[in-house]
């Protein structure tokens, strides 16, 4: 069986096997984050395991198992925007994670150092594995519910801050739970890193350039560019309301390190060229694709 997509052709066994072991590498990062450092350091890193790790330390529940109840009424709450597909996706990966914190890291053992090296490392492997959950379609299930319905509805907004927001409740939790305020600061932190860690890995890694160079040699930089990077660009004729003269404008997408290798090419053409590299985390989308085709951008 076969499914057709815009990209060409694949099984349904290589999306599956890519989402299961996307699931799995995710968990592991998962539990890592959770059972290896949060729970030795008496801390809660927010979200629904960071409420399940608070009634571990005060009643001994198992966590895994209480992330999943607290799950079901947030699950009802937002099927209706999430979706099936996404809800399914959700519990394979929900059980995947119990499996790893309530099954296998039980019988491994804790890390036992700094406090705040266990907050920074518990960050990133949370924010490690809930960005392979996002970026096949899925998530660890509780507040990654309501973040990604809040996704939705609000997509210009970033999901590290929506789950930095949606966390810190949860974290303020943890001093009374705790008996500590550094249970809080070290949530805090773990926090933080976690939504530095899932933002950098879903749109710092396509993250790329757009450079914007005004001059009267456009098409001689064109030239350039197109022999040196093998890239496309695009040609916009300009008039300035000052000037009033007609100038190129050229716009580039590229990536990072080029962005800057752009820059010198241009100096070296035209030394009296205006040229602007802007951050955008939408260059390395379709669009880009169809740069690398040498395709205009416009």
């Amino acid at each position: 069986m076969e499914i057709r997509t815009a990209n060409g052709k694949h099984t349904w066994k290589k999306e599956f096997l890519g989402g299961f072991l996307a699931d799995l590498l995710g968990g592991f990062l998962y539990a890592l984050g959770i059972c290896f450092f949060a729970k030795s350091g008496n801390f809660a890193p927010g979200g629904i395991s960071g409420l399940a790790l608070m009634l571990n330390h005060l009643l001994d529940l198992p966590i895994g198992l209480m992330t999943l109840v607290i799950n079901i009424p947030l699950v009802l709450l937002s099927w209706r925007i999430v979706g099936k597909k996404f809800l399914l996706k959700s519990f394979i990966t929900m059980i995947i994670c119990t499996v790893f914190v309530d099954v296998v890291f039980p019988y491994l053992p804790v890390y036992s150092g700094s406090g705040i090296l266990a907050a920074l490392y518990s960050g990133v492997c949370l924010g490690a594995g809930m960005a392979l959950f996002y970026m096949h379609g899925s998530s660890s299930g509780g507040a990654d519910f309501l973040i990604v319905s809040i996704k939705v509805l609000r997509p210009h907004l970033s999901i590290g801050m929506v789950t930095l927001a949606i966390d810190l409740v949860v974290i303020l939790l943890g001093w009374p739970v705790f008996g500590s305020l550094d249970a809080v600061l070290y949530g805090l932190l773990s926090t933080m890193a976690a939504s530095a860690v899932i933002d950098k890995i879903m749109y710092g890694i396509g993250a790329g350039k757009l450079v914007i160079i005004i001059s009267n040699h456009g098409k001689a930089i064109a030239s350039g560019i197109a022999e040196e990077f093998d890239r496309g660009s695009t040609m916009i004729r300009a008039m300035g309301t000052y000037t009033n003269e007609e100038r190129g404008v050229l716009l580039c997408a590229c990536s990072q390190v080029e962005a800057y290798k752009v820059r010198q090419l241009v100096n070296h053409i035209d030394g009296e060229a205006f040229v602007m590299i802007t951050e955008t985390s939408e260059v390395f989308g379709e669009g880009f694709k169809a740069l690398d085709g040498k395709k205009d951008v416009l």
